[in-house]
Order: C-alpha cells, then sequence, then structure tokens
C-alpha cells in the first residue's frame, strides 16, 4: 500500500479477553471520540475516504470487526455466540476503553451498523449518539421477508447454511465472489473502491478464515442475535440515544423497507434521516457526503 493510506493514522492489535482485534485510531487529539464500524465483505478501510475528511474535527477509532479484515476469525461455537452482535459490541468496547473513551459516538454501516445496534442497547452509557448506514433493525428484516428481498438479498439465506457448504463453494473462488459481492445491491460496479481498499478486502476475505468468519456473523444474525433481539424487544428496551439513518436510493432498503419508521419503531431518541444518491456502500460512493453528514449530527462536543 501506498505511503499516504492512512497517514498520520496510528494501528495496532487489541488483546479484548483474549480475542485479538486489529484498529486504526489518530485524528484530532482532542476532538470527541467517533467510533467507525464497517460491514461485510469489508474492513475498517471503507472509511478511509471519511476519516480524510474527519480527522482534524475527531478522534477516530476503526477496528476490523472479529471475523474480518487483520482481526481474529476463530471457528465458529456450536451456538455461533461467539460471532454474536453481542460479542462484537463487547469487542469494540474493549476497543475504545483501552484507548481510554469511555462515552463516544458510533456510526457503522452494514454489519457495523447491526453491531453498533447491539452496542447501544448493551452500553447505553457508552454511545452518546449513533449513525447507521443503509439498514434497518436485523429483526425487522427478518420478519418482513418476502421473495423479493430473499432474491435481493440472497447472502442473508446462503451464508446462513451450515458449514462447510458456503465456506467450500466461495472457496473455490474467493476474490470473483468479493467482488460480485462489492458490485452488487445497487452500486453499479466497483469503481468507486480504491485499489488500496481493495487489497485490504482481498486479505482479510480471501482465506478459508476469512470466508468463514463472515459465514459465521450471518449465522449468528439468524440464530442467536434474533433470541437477543426479541428478548430486548419483549423488555422494552429501545436504542436510548439520537439515531440519523442514511440509506442508498438504489438499494435494497430503500426498496423493501421504510426506514425512519423502523428506526422510530426501535429507539426513544430523535430519529433523523433521508436516503442517498447511491447503492448500498455509501460511505466509498459517497465519502464527501458521509462525512459532512457525520459532522451536521454527531457536532462538535
Amino acid at each position: 500500500m501506498g505511503s499516504s493510506w492512512f497517514e498520520g493514522f496510528e494501528s495496532r492489535t487489541f488483546d479484548i479477553d483474549g480475542v485479538p482485534l486489529f484498529a486504526r485510531y489518530g485524528g484530532q487529539p482532542d476532538g470527541p471520540p467517533l467510533l467507525l464500524l464497517h460491514g461485510y465483505p469489508q474492513t475498517h478501510a471503507i472509511w478511509h475516504r471519511v476519516a480524510q475528511r474527519l480527522a482534524d474535527r475527531y478522534r477516530l477509532v476503526m477496528p476490523d470487526l472479529r471475523g474480518y479484515g487483520r482481526s481474529a476469525k476463530p471457528p465458529g461455537a456450536h451456538d455461533h455466540a461467539n460471532y454474536s452482535k453481542r460479542a462484537m459490541a463487547a469487542d469494540v468496547l474493549g476497543v475504545m476503553r483501552a484507548l481510554g473513551h469511555e462515552r463516544f459516538f458510533v456510526a457503522g454501516h452494514d454489519r457495523g451498523g447491526r453491531v453498533a445496534h447491539r452496542l447501544a442497547l448493551d452500553h447505553p452509557q457508552a454511545v452518546r449518539k449513533l449513525c447507521v448506514l443503509d439498514i434497518v433493525p436485523t429483526l425487522t428484516m427478518y420478519e418482513r421477508t418476502d421473495m423479493a428481498f430473499a432474491q435481493a438479498y440472497y447472502h442473508w439465506f446462503y451464508l446462513i447454511q451450515p458449514a462447510p457448504l458456503p465456506e467450500k463453494q466461495i472457496g473455490a473462488d474467493p476474490g470473483w465472489y468479493l467482488r460480485h459481492t462489492l458490485g452488487g445491491w445497487g452500486s453499479k460496479g466497483i469503481s468507486f473502491i480504491e485499489p488500496e481498499a481493495l487489497a485490504d478486502y482481498d486479505h482479510g476475505f480471501c482465506t478459508p478464515e476469512g470466508v468463514h468468519g463472515a459465514c459465521e456473523d450471518y449465522r449468528a444474525a439468524a440464530g442467536i442475535d434474533l433470541e437477543h433481539d426479541r428478548a430486548s424487544r419483549k423488555a422494552g428496551q429501545r436504542v436510548a440515544c439520537d439515531l440519523h439513518v442514511l440509506w442508498g436510493a438504489r438499494g435494497v432498503v430503500a426498496k423493501q423497507f421504510q426506514p425512519i419508521a423502523d428506526w422510530q419503531a426501535a429507539c426513544s431518541g430523535a430519529v433523523s434521516g433521508y436516503a442517498v444518491p447511491a447503492g448500498h456502500f455509501i460511505p466509498e460512493e459517497l465519502p464527501a457526503l458521509t462525512a459532512t453528514e457525520l459532522q451536521n449530527f454527531f457536532g462538535g462536543g
């Protein structure tokens, strides 16, 4: 990777309860801390262009989620609990605390948004404000599954098949599968992805462990995560802070769901947001707009 890639940012692998988690961090030393969480099938590198625009205002922390990038990719447990969003939320909270940040802003794209949602439910004292990109709550999406959603988000049902079926099939040509995925969901190819970012995605995903980690993420989402979400709903637990949601006008979420209403049902704080002219991968397709939205929503203090 070029010398300018994340120039000025530090990187480190954190030991969080025995799980190695990789993260980049930097920006304004005295700025408010902002945790940025990536989605599938990517790494923290999705935030590169956004981070360049926010580094003079925020203390940015960008981990690779468990199962992705340079972070640990352990074999899945029998109930996939070690890939639950609760476990991943505890991971990233541990990274923030290791850096001295007890209370912070959070933005999450795709799977990172689901980790951020669980983080806000399990650790409300830690999350000042929450921004999610191109998702509505996992339980909502599974409850409203129909033929159109199953066709568009087929991977929600393919990746959860018992190991090693998807691992073996994807493993036959993981680079092709990665690029096919990145070019889908309204994103019109992969020309918007920086070469350094694509190399990072290849490095993280295109190994047996990387494919298995991603599958385990989705297996947890279709099982133990739903148990946690149903328990939270039954207990009347809602996101306590204000939430901002952006979704791609060309994407599946825009066609299948009502993001403002769906998040209002899951939050006690104020909910704002709108559709942006993009597909699914908003931070890379529209980095300037994403950075402006985050700055406007989170503010400076």
